[in-house]
């Protein structure tokens, strides 16, 4: 079996907040031999997006959005790790995502193509104690994983307000033990 490649994608506007804390969590439990990769979006920002679909002359991304392509492509598996910010994920995810339409246009990227098959996971620390009000992030990240033929892992749902508060949602804990299995 082929070696898996986990991209972790953090999108928090803070650091070592409750969603990374989950992810982390949930990273420990992957078998031996899985190779890792952690990117946080508040190193790597991206310029708003802009649709160029339409129009002529597409041409490669440079910078942060090269990087943050070419580690998403060499990935088997992408996990977005972003906080519920308003029902949906962050900012810096979102502007992550609409990346991808762009991509779907990069000369010799091969977007769709390269990444279907691959599983797109979802993790998110929220502070509402009922787990519905993330459906729109789920909803959107499910829905991305859907239209580029991705498999869809599902989201690790943990709940927590201040940094750390999600170890004690022992809910979540005993999930990420097991989530990536």
């Amino acid at each position: 079996m082929a070696t898996r490649t986990f991209l972790f994608l953090l999108g928090s506007s803070r650091p070592g907040g409750n969603t990374e804390t989950l992810a982390r969590l949930a990273a420990e439990q992957l078998p031996a031999g899985t190779e890792q990769r952690w990117l946080d979006l508040r190193d790597l920002p991206l310029p708003d997006f802009e649709d160029l679909r339409h129009s002529e002359g597409h041409s490669a991304p440079t910078g942060h959005a090269a990087t943050l392509l070419e580690a998403t492509l060499a990935a088997t598996d992408v996990v977005i790790a972003s906080p519920l910010y308003w029902y949906a994920v962050s900012t810096a995810t979102k502007r992550y995502l609409d990346h991808w339409s762009g991509w779907l246009e990069t000369p010799g990227a091969d977007f769709e193509r390269r990444m279907a098959g691959k599983t797109l996971w979802g993790v998110t620390a929220l502070a509402d104690a009922d787990p519905a009000v993330a459906d729109p992030l789920v909803g959107t990240l499910r829905n991305s994983a859907r239209y580029l033929g991705m498999r869809w892992g599902g989201v690790l749902l943990g709940n927590g307000s201040k940094p750390g508060d999600v170890l004690s949602d022992t809910t979540a804990t005993a999930r990420a033990k097991d989530f990536f299995g």
